[in-house]
């Protein structure tokens, strides 16, 4: 690459020539950018390449770019080179020729899907294979018997899609196709292979009975098939939730050791004791921010060392740069604030759920004058998943509060799985094994799920997803107030 400040320029000449960009990583995975929303800044000698998404601000360190039919080919790194990643810069007016290759492809993995249906059930006929018409990722299937009854099935075709979000469609198409007068649908299926297909059919257990009856969950096999390259439809029998305990797998928990701060950290804290606080991990702490971290200390060699950056750009503190840490400290006092003076720098912007959690574990009892104080466990890991907060009440019953700060129509199927993970934990005797609370006993009940947003960040069909999920499941839904970072209000509490 060229001289790093004059590939600034020429960079931010070729973004200025569209308003709106489509950003492409190496999977496929797409998302549209004003142009205000990215910035190229030549901070340290370094061309640096930033952009907002549905994560908060991020930032790489441009390591080659090139051009090829107006769209800018990226060759990005970070975390000290660790990471590397290809993107694509489209711009919009090109990206509708490649949003119809894109479709292209899908529309043909759903009709191969709707093939393998009738290859697998002879006597039915397709009545209408197309993708949904919000983004086109599902496919959508229409076949029926000889006695003209028809059935749904529902597919990803994007290959992005959790399980919470394939579950949520197919309840939702299901009651669209139930009301409408002609041919009212009575039952709909949910196609995946093996590894998703398992994850919902222990989804599936949560549900009523009168949903689980009306949603069956169907594998796309080849183990069962006649041949290696033929694919059939497998039936997943429905699981009750005493199943899901039944010779189920749960994972020792391993807290961190050490639970003191470090010199180091508490000499930080000292700074803004406020608004950072400390998360501990097996092999050190992590400092953070108003929720947003921005900086690791670790033992090498019995000697605190610390790394300092957001989003992932780090480096180990040392005199040379002792002024830049100290510099972002200020920016994050400076912005990283209620009142902050641009409420559109990335420090602001970044991770505002992780924000939201650090104001909350501050002022929980808000939320129920119930909950022991401490410990409180944030991002504590279930499986591959991580619970924003998880608490004890004085009664010993466990309490998954999950949060969100945008809507999100799954955030009940989401905590309801949690819940499965949790209660799993909780069966095995692992939780209170490892003395999660201390001396505190964790009850011989079932968890509860808390779910904690500002009033609009409630998905408008919030209510109807959580009133599908089985009543075993105690969940509740906490309204805060909008303005949060001001002052943390529960405006409203339901169950």
């Amino acid at each position: 690459m060229q001289n790093p400040d004059n590939s600034r320029l020429e960079l931010q000449a070729l973004l200025d020539a569209y308003q709106e960009w489509l950003l492409i990583d190496a999977s496929g995975r797409s998302f549209a950018l004003q142009k205000t929303e990215i910035e190229v800044t030549f901070e340290r000698n370094k061309l640096l390449f930033g952009f907002l998404d549905d994560k908060g601000f991020q930032t790489w360190r441009v390591a080659d770019f090139q051009t090829k039919n107006d769209k800018i080919l990226l060759d990005l790194t970070r975390n000290f080179e660790k990471e590397r990643a290809k993107f694509r810069l489209v711009p919009r007016v090109l990206a509708k020729d490649l949003s119809a290759s894109v479709e292209l492809a899908r529309l043909e993995k759903a009709n191969k899907i709707a093939e393998i249906i009738k290859e697998t059930f002879p006597n039915i006929k397709l009545v209408r294979v197309e993708l949904n018409k919000d983004g086109g990722r599902f496919a959508q299937i229409l076949f029926e018997d000889r006695q003209k009854k028809q059935t749904a099935a529902l597919s990803d075709v994007s290959e992005t899609l959790t399980p919470e979000i394939l579950l949520s469609a197919a309840i939702f198409w299901l009651v669209k196709l139930q009301n409408r007068k002609r041919n009212p649908l009575e039952t709909i299926w949910i196609l995946a292979e093996k590894p998703p297909a398992k994850k919902l059919q222990k989804l599936h257990a949560l549900l009523r009975e009168s949903w689980k009856s009306r949603i069956l969950i169907k594998e796309i096999s080849r183990e069962s098939a006649k041949t290696q390259s033929e694919e059939i439809i497998k039936d997943l029998p429905p699981l009750q939730l005493a199943d899901l305990w039944r010779g189920a797998k749960a994972r020792e928990i391993k807290l961190a050791e050490n639970w003191e701060l470090s010199e180091t950290a508490r000499k930080i804290i000292e700074i803004s004791p406020a608004e950072i606080d400390a998360v501990f991990a097996k092999n050190g702490e992590t400092l953070r921010f108003n929720g947003l971290p921005f900086a690791r200390i670790r033992k090498v060699f019995d000697k605190e060392k610390l790394w300092f950056g957001v989003e992932q750009t780090r480096q180990l503190l040392a005199e040379n740069n002792f002024g830049e840490f100290t510099e972002l400290i200020e920016n994050l006092q400076k912005f990283r604030r209620a009142d902050s003076p641009n409420k559109r720098h990335r420090l602001y912007l970044s991770a505002p759920e992780a924000w939201l959690e650090a104001v909350l574990r501050r002022n929980i009892k808000l939320l129920d004058a119930n909950l022991v104080l401490s410990p409180l466990y944030h991002q504590f890991r279930a499986e591959r998943d991580k619970i924003d907060l998880l608490a004890l009440r004085k009664d010993g019953r466990l309490v998954i509060v999950e949060l969100k700060t945008a809507p999100d129509r799954e955030m009940a199927f989401q905590a309801a799985d949690y819940w499965r993970k949790i209660e799993l934990q909780r069966r095995r005797g692992n939780l209170n094994k490892a003395r999660l609370f201390g001396d505190l006993e964790i009850a011989a009940a079932p968890a509860i799920c808390y779910l904690v947003a500002p009033t609009l960040s409630f998905h408008r069909d919030f209510d109807f997803p959580a009133s599908v999920i089985s009543p075993e499941i105690e969940i509740h839904r906490f309204n805060l107030a909008e303005n949060w970072r001001v002052r943390l209000k529960v405006l409203e509490r339901k169950s």
